[in-house]
C-alpha cells in the first residue's frame, strides 16, 4: 500500500504540471499511469511468489502498453507533429511508477524531481532564447480576402514558412482571414510587425498558441 501511495503522489506531481499547462496528460492522467506502472510490477512480484513462474513477466509488458498510450497522444497535422513531449512524460512517468511499485523510493523521487524541473526551468529557457517552435493564430482585417491571402503569403515566403490552416469570413464590408503559423516566439514577433506593415491589412492581431506540446 506504502509502494502503491509513493506512486500516486508522486505521478500526481508530475501531473499538475501538466494540469496547469494545459497539456492533454493531466493530473489524473499520470496519477493512473504511475499507479497501475507500480500495481503491475507489485503484481508480477506477488503472483509469480504463488506461483511458478518469471518474476518480471508482468512489468515487462508495461513499456509496449505505455508507447500505445504515448503513441496515441502525438498528432501529425500539416507538416507539425505535437503531443512529443506529453507521450514522453507518459513514458517516464510509467517507469516512475515501477521504480516506486519496487520498493525504490529515492531513486522515484529524484526522478520526478529531475521531471519537474526540465519540464518548468528548461520550457522557461527554451522560450526566452527562442529554441521553441510553437504554433501561433493570427487574424488579419481587410476589404479583399484575396489580396489579404498573397499578401500574408508573400511575407512568409522571405522565411520559407506557410500558412497551416485558413479560414475566411465576411463581416459587413470587411473580410476576416485567421490562419496558423509555425515558429519560434522571434519570429512571431517579426511576423506581427511585418503583417502590420501590408498596405492590404486593416487590423492584425496575434491570438495565441493554438497547439500544445
Amino acid at each position: 500500500m506504502l509502494r502503491l501511495i509513493v506512486a500516486a503522489v508522486l505521478g500526481g506531481a508530475i501531473g499538475v504540471e501538466r494540469e496547469v499547462h494545459r497539456k492533454p496528460a493531466g493530473l489524473r492522467t499520470n496519477m493512473f499511469i504511475c499507479f497501475g506502472s507500480a500495481l503491475f510490477t507489485i503484481l508480477s512480484d506477488q503472483l509469480a511468489s504463488m506461483f511458478p513462474g518469471d518474476h518480471t513477466r508482468i512489468a515487462a509488458q508495461i513499456i509496449p502498453g505505455i508507447g500505445f498510450i504515448g503513441a496515441g497522444s502525438i498528432l501529425h497535422a500539416k507538416g507539425s507533429v505535437t503531443g512529443l513531449t506529453s507521450a514522453a512524460t507518459i513514458f517516464v512517468v510509467a517507469s516512475i511508477g515501477m521504480a516506486a511499485g519496487g520498493g525504490l523510493y529515492f531513486l522515484a523521487i529524484f526522478a520526478t524531481a529531475v521531471i519537474l524541473v526540465a519540464l518548468t526551468l528548461l520550457g522557461i529557457v527554451e522560450q526566452r532564447v527562442s529554441l521553441r517552435s510553437v504554433t501561433m493564430m493570427y487574424e488579419v482585417k481587410g476589404s479583399s480576402a484575396e489580396e489579404i491571402v498573397a499578401a500574408v503569403n508573400s511575407a512568409l515566403e522571405e522565411d520559407h514558412r506557410i500558412m497551416q490552416t485558413v479560414q475566411i469570413g465576411r463581416s459587413n464590408s470587411h473580410y476576416r482571414v485567421q490562419f496558423t503559423v509555425l515558429g519560434t516566439q522571434k519570429e512571431h514577433n517579426l511576423l506581427v510587425n511585418r503583417l502590420r506593415q501590408m498596405p492590404e491589412a486593416d487590423h492584425v492581431e496575434c491570438l495565441g498558441q493554438t497547439e500544445r506540446e
